[in-house]
């Protein structure tokens, strides 16, 4: 048995900002990978992801009987499936903000989930939301709190626009130019970031009335600003409120950026050859870079790790 490939995502504009209504844009990534899959002789990473998939089980039970209404699974063929070594089969490196959790939990959703909303039928506003909350409790057994949009890119392969909480919208993106030499890429920090201890940073600086005013005046309107103009394809718009954005992480998100990229981050902003932004929640994993020339960004960065995403 091998299931369907479900992607990893990049959340390019709104880290932390969603959770307070700002914009977002979140966008599949092909690269990375993972897909259900049985087998009798495991690995110890299969036994692992078998483990942790037995575990998951029993939370699903517990969410369909609090909530029978939300949603409701086919328990008797996951539990079967899970006993004979089902495991996921996943290259999408996980604590590295590309969704690793997001994957499985769609995977999981689509093959066992009774009365399932597919990506075939029209999907309205109300079912986009109701699948984000579906997936949002899901993705609750990983790492806490989950917004449900990791797991809703991967479900549905296709770039999300998150005008606010509760109105999202499946979209378009300009056609990548891959003669451009704009180009948006991940710069590798070397080390994994775990998201909740992230969040919890965040969520006490939140109770400083400077940082609330902050996130309002700067960071979601430079991030609201971001998204407008890349859904737009208004490159030029989109490099200064970039810059501004940039500026703005680094003055106010020191803890979740990896220290030995301060320095990195400073020169960006000070040469204009790349701007760099947080990738998921930070504190590691990947880096987010943006470009508008990636022959220069390429030599600026030399000896880091660089992986291009997106062309324009």
């Amino acid at each position: 048995m091998k299931g369907p490939l479900f992607y990893s995502k990049i959340l390019l504009f709104g880290e932390y900002g969603i959770i307070k209504d700002s914009k977002g844009l979140s966008i599949p990534y092909n690269f990375f990978k993972g897909a259900l899959k049985s087998d009798d002789n495991l690995s110890d990473n299969a036994k692992r992801s078998n483990r942790s998939l037995r575990e998951f089980t029993g939370y699903l039970e517990m969410i369909h009987k609090n909530d029978p209404k939300l949603v409701s699974f086919d328990f008797e063929s996951l539990k079967a499936d899970v006993a004979n070594g089902m495991y996921f089969d996943s290259s999408i490196p996980q604590g590295y903000g590309v969704g690793s959790s997001g994957a499985l939990v769609a995977a999981i959703y689509d093959k066992y989930a009774l009365d399932k909303i597919t990506v075939l039928e029209n999907l309205t506003r109300e079912k986009l939301l109701k699948l984000k909350q579906i997936f949002g409790k899901m993705e609750s057994f990983f790492h806490g709190k989950s917004s449900g949009l990791d797991p809703l890119n991967s479900y549905l392969s296709l770039p999300i626009l998150i005008n606010s909480q509760d109105n999202i919208e499946s979209t378009s993106i300009p056609a990548q130019n891959l003669e451009g030499k704009g180009a948006v890429f991940l710069l590798d920090s070397g080390s994994t970031g775990e998201t909740a201890p992230m969040v919890q940073i965040f969520m006490e600086k939140m109770k400083q009335e400077g940082f609330r005013s902050m996130l309002k005046n700067q960071f979601i309107k430079h991030t609201d600003a971001c998204v407008e103009d890349f859904v737009k394809g208004d490159v030029k718009s989109l490099f200064g409120n970039l810059k501004q954005l940039s500026h703005v992480v680094l003055d106010n998100f020191k803890p979740m950026i990896p220290a030995k990229f301060h320095e990195l981050w400073q020169k960006g902003i000070e040469t204009n050859e790349y701007y760099l932004k947080l990738c998921g929640s930070g504190g590691g994993g990947y880096i987010l870079g943006f470009t508008q020339d990636i022959d220069k960004a390429k030599k600026s960065l030399q000896g880091y790790n660089l992986e291009v995403v997106y062309n324009f």
